[in-house]
């Protein structure tokens, strides 16, 4: 595990009034672009969830088509629009109880084929492994670190928390992880809300300790906040972790093009591995599973993968080697899919419901 200092303290939580006067600018540009928009016919149109980080995502998004296309870099040539998913609208249970697939997308993706937007920027750990018809996904943005973050005020690693202690997350695969190592502590599944919100409940004593993605605190310069990191050995992420991914409608060229040009093509192949294995299990949030491609020291292709039981008893575990290649890459998702379903059995479900 890798720490962030040399010396762990135990400070309250620093959501700094920077970080909301952050979310303030953000959501002020937006305004301002909103009002802009009225009086100009965008040439294209970002549609996104509205939490702090989905806005930070479509920002980043938009910069970066601005530097590349000149037209774009033009006062109202790009809008940003906020769309509400149904994800963030159910706020009061566990995202396994709500079922369904596209919880953080399926508005989205439905404005999109409406013409509503021009463009669709998602979390990829969102994104369903069938994209709905009309659409396409061809642009991944360099991927972010893919680990996790611990963070407490209390204890300087999950192996620190004493006996009983409670860790809040709303996802299965953490916390599955969790309890295989550590069955002496407890999980709060239902632990939902945006990066703050969670910041909050923690600072609060609703539980000892947290794991969020690293990712996401570093695109919301919240990294402080952090008290240490997981290595991918001690929580082995979920499938497409830390990556941003763009669609558009299949018969848009226009855009096409324009999201060609920010393509990441080393995240897009680790990505296309990675949800090349989960459409084998066929997970869903209801399952643990987490899956991880990287580049080994040869330059090659590793991928890791993992399912498991939702209290962390059960946990199965692969891995690939093969070409840093498309095809290869896919196949070796796919056979270790097919691996882990195989030694799974029937009595071990890891089918969508």
């Amino acid at each position: 595990m890798e720490t962030l200092c040399s010396a762990v303290v135990f400070p309250s939580f620093k959501i700094r009034t920077s970080q909301f006067s952050k979310c303030g600018s953000i959501r002020a540009s937006l305004a301002i672009e909103q009002q802009t928009s009225q009086t100009k016919v965008a040439l294209l149109r970002i549609g996104t969830r509205g939490s702090p980080l989905a806005l930070a995502q479509a920002f980043e998004t938009r910069d970066k088509l601005m530097a590349s296309h000149p037209e774009l870099a033009v006062e109202g040539a790009i809008q940003i629009v906020i769309i509400k998913t149904t994800g963030d609208k159910i706020l009061s249970q566990p995202l396994a109880d709500i079922g369904g697939k596209g919880l953080f997308t399926k508005e989205i993706d439905e404005a999109l084929i409406n013409g509503d937007i021009d463009i669709a920027v998602h979390s990829m750990k969102d994104v369903p492994t069938y994209l709905p018809d009309k659409t396409i996904l061809p642009c991944n943005l360099l991927r972010e670190d893919v680990r996790d973050a611990f963070i407490s005020l209390s204890a300087a690693s999950l192996a620190d928390l004493p006996s009983g202690s409670i860790v809040g997350t709303a996802s299965l695969r953490r916390k599955s992880q969790i309890l295989h190592r550590y069955p002496s502590l407890n999980v709060e599944e239902n632990f939902r809300g945006n990066v703050q919100t969670r910041l909050r409940k923690l600072s609060e004593g609703v539980v000892q300790a947290t794991l969020l993605a690293l990712a996401g605190l570093k695109r919301l310069n919240m990294t402080e906040n952090v008290t240490s990191i997981l290595s991918i050995d001690d929580m082995l992420p979920a499938v497409a972790q830390g990556a941003i991914g763009i669609a558009c409608r299949s018969n848009d060229d226009r855009m096409a093009e324009y999201l060609a040009s920010l393509n990441h093509a080393e995240t897009k192949l680790a990505v296309s591995c990675e949800r090349s294995f989960l459409e084998t299990l066929e997970g869903s949030c209801r399952t643990p599973i987490a899956g991880y491609c990287s580049r080994n020291v040869d330059g090659n292709c590793l991928f890791r993968g993992l399912v498991a039981s939702p209290d962390g008893t059960s946990v199965l575990e692969t891995s690939r080697v093969g070409p840093y290649v498309a095809e290869d890459m896919i196949q070796m998702g796919k056979d270790a899919g097919e691996e882990l379903l195989s030694r799974a059995g029937p009595g071990f479900s890891v089918a969508s419901t």
